[in-house]
């Protein structure tokens, strides 16, 4: 694999309150993923916006350590910010001026790597901006065979639900590879829809594939050829310690298996999930949302 998988999407400062009180770590869903498709051995590109501030160069740094190239946008509010108060081990999110006003310009340097690139994994991108997404289906192209979606809708920074809702659906249905999960249907789908509907439907739309996450219930997955695998979540001993990375975890190990074979039938869909599930439950160990090996 000469050419390096990029991601695109978001990365940030998630701040983190609790009884144990105040911590800082790096984030982002986009960038988690990038982070995790790198400790699983895929070579990965980062485009996101980062600020020239300090907690752009933590962010540089954190993803220098792991190997991953940050190809930035700019970003004329700085850095961007999450702050979580932890409900039960789940991160309910309040966001700063930054990341409220993302935006990401793909510039000849990120095009020529999006070209280049075996796979292409999006990622709480602003599906809102109808000019974003525009912009994003032409520098990936919509031939339906590289392009891996995460639409990760975040109530707090959707301007426009229903805009949202209908631009994650045109990448989704160019996508070789989507991701639903359980709390995002409601922001792309509607209130009422359950999952399996959800991803019926971004499969009659056009995806080949659909990851759905749903929670202490496992995942599974189904392609447009009928196949359909499911798993539970893994046992392992240890302690949950929150549930922060789970789904990045989840997608970025399915990511490195599709990225990784073109033979892609029932035992291959099997295998991949039946290992994003414990390497979820290893990921769900530890504190933050850095992708753990078990």
């Amino acid at each position: 694999m000469s050419a390096r998988t990029v991601v695109i999407g978001d990365a940030l400062i998630d701040e983190i309150h609790d009884e144990q009180g105040a911590r800082e770590f790096v984030g982002g869903a986009a960038l988690n993923v990038a982070v995790g498709l790198a400790t699983l051995g895929v070579p990965t590109s980062l485009v996101a916006m980062v600020g020239d501030d300090e907690a752009g160069a933590t962010i540089r740094d954190f993803l220098a350590e792991h190997g991953v190239e940050l190809l930035a946008s700019p970003s004329e509010h700085g850095s961007s910010r999450a702050v979580s108060e932890r409900v039960d081990g789940e991160p309910r999110y309040t966001f700063n001026s930054a990341a409220l006003a993302r935006h990401l310009e793909f510039d000849d340097a990120q095009r020529e790597a999006i070209a280049a690139a075996p796979a292409v994994l999006v990622s709480c991108y602003p599906f809102d901006d109808a000019q974003q997404t525009d912009a994003l289906l032409d520098a990936v192209g919509t031939d339906g065979v590289r392009l891996i979606v995460d639409a990760n809708p975040r109530s707090h920074l959707i301007h426009d639900r229903a805009a949202f809702a209908a631009g994650a659906a045109r990448a989704t249905a160019v996508s070789a590879l989507a991701k639903i999960g359980d709390d995002d249907v409601p922001l792309l789908y509607g209130d009422g829809i359950e999952l399996s509907e959800a991803v019926t439907r971004a499969l009659e739309s056009g995806a080949r594939a659909v990851l759905a996450t749903a929670g202490s219930r496992g995942a599974f997955i189904r392609t447009f050829d009928g196949i359909a695998v499911e798993r539970g979540i893994a046992p392992m001993d240890g302690v949950i310690v929150d549930t922060m990375g789970a789904g990045d975890s989840t997608l970025a190990t399915v990511a490195s298996a599709f990225i990784g074979s073109d033979d892609r039938g029932e035992g291959f869909w099997s295998d991949a999930l039946a290992q994003a599930m414990r390497v979820a439950a290893a990921t769900c160990r530890a504190e933050g949302a850095l992708l753990r090996l078990p």
